[in-house]
C-alpha cells in the first residue's frame, strides 16, 4: 500500500468537514471490513474520517482470509474438473498443481481488489494513516508520535488465528491458515485440527490439490454450528472424496517426526502427517491496545457492545470480529463487518437504524460441496417455538435439472413455523452459496411457504431448488422423488 500523505492541518477534506490539528469527526482504528465500511459510509454522509491501519486496508478478509482462500478453492475446483472431464465427454489431462502459478493467480486477485479499495477510500477524501495505533484517550488514537482525536472513535482491530495451550505454531510443520495460504508446495498428507469453516475449506482445497487429509474435530459433527442435516450431508460427501475425519476427538499433543508431525489424541490414538493445520477458531485483537485502560468493557478478550455497536465508553463504537454482544458467539464474517460499519456510520450521522438480526445473516462454507444457510436450524427453531410447532421438508437436488447437468449432489432443507413463516433455509451442494441471497429475503421478510411457492423460478437453474422446496412445504410438490 502506498504510504499515507502527511496529515492535513487547518484545511477541509473532500468529505466537506473541517480538519485541524488531527481532529476528525471519526477516528477508525483498523482498516478491515468493518473499519473501511464505516469509513466509506461516514464520508458519504459528510464526516471527516481518518482510517488507521498497521498493515494494508482490507484486513484479514482481503489479504489472509475470504478472498485468497476462495481463490485456492477455485483452483482446486478447476483441478477436480480436469480429473473428471471424461464424465462430461471432454478429454482433458490433469498434470498436477503448480503452486507458484496458483499463488500468482491468487495474489493477482488480491492485488487487484486492494488497489481498487485503496483508490476508492482515497477518492472519498478519507485520510489513511499507516501504522500501529493505540487508544490513549477515550477519543484519541496514537500512532508513533502522532495523535488523532475524533468526535467519535470506532475500534475495528479484527481477529487472529487461535491456537491451543501447549501447541506451538512454528510456521513450517505446525501452521495456521495464514501459513497455509503461502505454502510453496502441496503437502502429501495433512492433519487439520478443527472441523469448522476454516478447517473444512482447507481440507477441501488440499484434497483437490492431491493431499490426503484427516480432520480432527472435538464436537460430534463437522461444521457444528450448522443444521445437523447439513453437517451429515457434508460428511457423506467428504467420505466420497476420501477425506478422513475423526469426530468427538480431542487433541492432546503434537511432536515433530523425521517426515513431519505426530498428533496424539485423547485416548492414545496417534496420527502422522507432513503438516498440521491448526484451525480452532479466531480470537479478538484487543490486547495491549489501551482498550481496558480507557474503560472499555472486555469479555474473554472481546470488546462488549450493545446492539448498536456502542461500547461501555460514550462515543466509542466497535465492529467486526473484535466484538461480542453477550448473546452467544458473534458471527466473524466480512459481510457482518460491512453491515456493522454502515450501521455505526449512519447512527453517528443521526439516521434511523435497525439493529442487525444476526440469525438473518447468510452463512457459507465454500468447500466442495458448499454449505449455505440463513435463519434458524431445526434444533434452534424447536427450542424457540417448541418441536410440535415447527415443520421441516427436504428437497433433494436429484430432482433439479441444472444440478444433474453439473453432477451436483445435495439438498435444500426448510424449517418453518407450523402455519407460519419460514424460519431457516439450509442448502448443501455445488455452488449453492449463490442461492442463499434469495433465502435471506425469504427469512428476513418472514415469507410464508405459500407466498414463495407462487414465485416462478427460471428453468433450468439451481435456484429452482428453492422454489421446489417451498412448493413441497406448501403441500404441492412438483419434481420431488420419494
Amino acid at each position: 500500500m502506498e504510504a499515507a500523505s502527511s496529515p492535513a492541518r487547518g484545511t477541509s477534506d473532500e468529505a466537506g468537514a473541517a480538519v485541524a490539528d488531527n481532529q476528525f469527526d471519526l477516528v477508525i482504528l483498523g482498516g478491515g471490513s468493518g473499519g473501511y465500511a464505516a469509513a466509506l459510509r461516514a464520508a458519504e454522509l459528510g464526516k471527516s474520517v481518518v482510517l488507521i491501519e498497521k498493515d494494508k486496508v482490507g484486513g484479514t478478509c482481503l489479504h489472509r482470509g475470504c478472498i485468497p482462500t476462495k481463490a485456492l478453492l477455485h483452483a482446486g475446483e478447476i483441478a477436480d474438473q480436469a480429473r473428471e472431464s471424461e464424465t462430461f465427454g471432454v478429454n482433458a489431462t490433469f498434470n498436477g498443481i503448480d503452486m507458484s502459478g496458483v499463488h500468482k493467480y491468487k495474489d493477482g486477485v488480491v492485488s487487484k481488489n486492494h488497489k481498487g479499495l485503496t483508490g476508492l477510500i482515497k477518492s472519498r477524501g478519507i485520510q489513511i494513516v499507516e501504522g500501529e495505533g493505540r487508544l490513549t484517550g477515550a477519543k484519541t488514537v496514537t500512532v508513533g508520535s502522532d495523535t488523532y482525536t475524533g468526535t467519535n472513535v470506532v475500534l475495528a482491530t479484527g481477529s487472529y488465528s487461535r491456537t491451543l495451550p501447549g501447541l506451538d505454531i512454528d510456521g513450517q510443520r505446525v501452521i495456521t491458515s495464514e501459513h497455509a495460504l503461502v505454502l510453496d508446495r502441496v503437502p502429501q498428507t495433512a492433519i487439520v485440527l478443527g472441523g469448522g469453516v476454516i478447517g473444512v475449506e482447507f481440507a477441501s482445497a488440499w484434497t483437490s490439490f492431491g493431499t490426503q487429509v484427516t480432520i480432527v474435530e472435538a464436537l460430534p459433527h463437522l461444521l457444528p454450528l450448522e443444521d445437523e442435516a447439513s453437517s451429515k450431508l457434508l460428511e457423506r460427501a467428504f467420505r466420497r472424496r476420501k477425506i478422513n475425519f475423526k469426530l468427538g476427538a480431542r487433541f492432546e499433543k503434537v511432536e515433530h517426526t523425521d517426515s513431519g508431525v505426530r498428533v496424539t489424541l485423547e485416548g492414545g490414538e496417534s496420527l502422522e502427517a507432513e503438516v498440521l493445520l491448526v484451525a480452532v477458531g479466531r480470537g479478538p485483537v484487543s490486547q495491549n491496545l489501551g482498550y481496558e485502560e480507557q474503560g472499555i468493557a472486555i469479555e474473554r478478550g472481546f470488546v462488549v457492545t450493545d446492539e448498536l455497536c456502542r461500547t461501555s465508553v460514550e462515543g466509542v463504537y466497535a465492529v467486526g470480529d473484535l466484538i461480542t454482544q453477550g448473546n452467544g458467539p458473534h458471527l466473524q464474517l466480512a459481510h457482518v463487518g460491512f453491515a456493522e460499519g454502515i450501521l455505526v456510520a449512519e447512527h453517528l450521522a443521526g439516521q434511523p437504524v435497525v439493529p442487525i438480526d444476526y440469525a438473518g445473516v447468510p452463512r457459507i462454507t465454500y468447500s466442495a460441496p458448499e454449505v449455505a444457510s440463513v435463519g434458524l436450524s431445526e434444533a434452534q427453531a424447536a427450542e424457540k417455538y417448541g418441536a410440535d410447532n415447527i415443520k421441516t421438508v427436504t428437497y433433494d437436488l436429484s430432482g433439479n435439472g441444472r444440478s444433474a447437468i453439473l453432477n451436483a449432489k445435495g439438498a435444500v432443507k426448510l424449517v418453518a413455523q407450523d402455519s407460519g413463516p419460514v424460519l431457516g433455509v439450509h442448502i448443501v451442494g455445488e455452488r449453492v452459496g449463490e442461492l442463499i441471497a434469495e433465502a435471506q429475503l425469504i427469512y428476513n421478510w418472514e415469507a410464508l411457504p405459500s407466498e414463495v411457492a407462487q414465485l416462478i423460478h427460471p428453468h433450468p437453474t439451481q435456484s429452482e431448488a428453492i422454489g421446489e422446496a417451498h412448493l413441497l412445504l406448501a403441500g404441492k410438490p412438483l419434481h420431488v422423488h420419494d
